[in-house]
């Protein structure tokens, strides 16, 4: 088959670092593929609950039956969303799935019960530069690294499982930090791609922001390279000089995100100076201070819906000893119980 010209109704948020413009070269013939091509789709269906698109600009659409869209290849293992893995070889005609709010495409394998209908597409090809050749977010991927840059001090959130309370404690951190006058920059280190965390970080006053998709990452599942990624990502936010990193686990310190890439990186968890980590309930408390202890270290602070009532605050105190604050309902004490270490060092060019 040859290649043809296809105008796009939208592109998802993920194809954003890749250039791709409102139309390209699509080539619909069977093809070996992999993660992080761009493909182009036709919606199969529409969807009440799962039915919005994140574009460049994160901004949101809603798909409709028919629209035509500019997406990539990845794989999604959300606990409460949806599943879905990249197939070997594609071919015009192929059906996948949107897996997730920022675009990521992939042959859905499972979805929570929670959740209602997916928006499933019909393959059109893979999408190509002007010279024919299929496009890839690595061609425009910011470097890894093979060291740890010497770095502003790094306040890591980490926690159970999505929906944890995480993304705000990231916000209301970075937020107390910006009022307090300091320079901050926001780090998505795992997870799906999706740029609604990092453009919150930008609106509660993180100057910098970076997150692996930067790094021609649709998702972080089964990444053995995610200790060069983040080692990377520090590398560019410390380059403007931050005075302080707030950075982000996404999904849980148990899931199929490398997550333990990460924690057990020696480089990488030597220059983090808190960890605060958002549980549920009590159990979820336990449960972080077991997995955590596995790589040699533990909670400083706790937060998330645990903390949702003075009485959560009080028994973490008395039963762990550690520290807890809710996000939600005082921010302020958030971040003074996360910022309480040495002075922050100038960071280093």
């Amino acid at each position: 088959m040859s290649l043809r010209h296809v105008e796009f109704d939208l592109l998802a948020s993920v194809t954003g670092r890749s250039g791709v413009g409102h139309s390209a070269l699509v080539d619909p013939s069977p093809q070996r593929v992999k993660v992080g091509d761009l493909v182009a789709v036709r919606a199969l269906n529409d969807s009440r609950s799962y039915g919005m698109l994140e574009t460049p600009s994160g901004r949101l659409a809603r798909i409709k039956k028919n629209s035509v869209i500019c997406g990539v290849l990845g794989e999604r293992r959300a606990l409460k969303g949806i599943v879905g893995v990249v197939p070997q070889t594609l071919a015009g005609g192929d059906q996948l799935s949107i897996l997730n709010l920022g675009g990521v495409i992939g042959q859905r394998t499972g979805v929570h019960s929670s959740l209602g209908t997916v928006v499933d597409v019909e393959v059109l090809g893979a999408v190509c530069g002007k010279d024919g050749q299929g496009l890839n977010l690595s061609a425009t991927a910011l470097p890894k690294a093979s060291e740890m840059p010497a770095s502003a001090p790094i306040i890591l959130v980490a926690g159970t499982c999505m929906n944890s309370g995480k993304t705000v404690a990231v916000a209301e951190i970075i937020r107390e930090a910006s009022l307090s006058g300091l320079k901050v920059a926001g780090v998505k280190l795992t997870g799906v791609a999706c740029l609604r965390d990092t453009l919150e970080m930008q609106d509660n006053g993180a100057f910098v922001t970076v997150s692996f998709l930067d790094f021609g990452l649709p998702s972080t599942v089964g990444r053995e390279d995610l200790e060069g990624v983040a080692m990377g990502a520090f590398n560019y936010v410390n380059s403007f000089l931050p005075d302080l990193i707030v950075a982000e686990l996404g999904d849980g310190v148990m899931g199929g995100y490398s997550v333990e890439k990460l924690l057990g990186s020696s480089q990488v968890m030597s220059a983090v100076k808190k960890i605060v980590f958002c549980a549920s309930d009590f159990v979820g408390v336990v449960g972080g201070i077991v997995v955590l202890k596995d790589f040699g270290l533990q909670p400083d602070i706790i937060s998330g819906s645990v903390t949702d009532s003075s009485m959560g605050e009080v028994s973490i105190r008395e039963r762990f000893g550690l520290d807890a604050a809710n996000a939600r309902n005082d921010g302020a004490r958030l971040f003074a119980l996360a910022s309480k270490f040495e002075k922050p060092e100038a960071a280093v060019c």
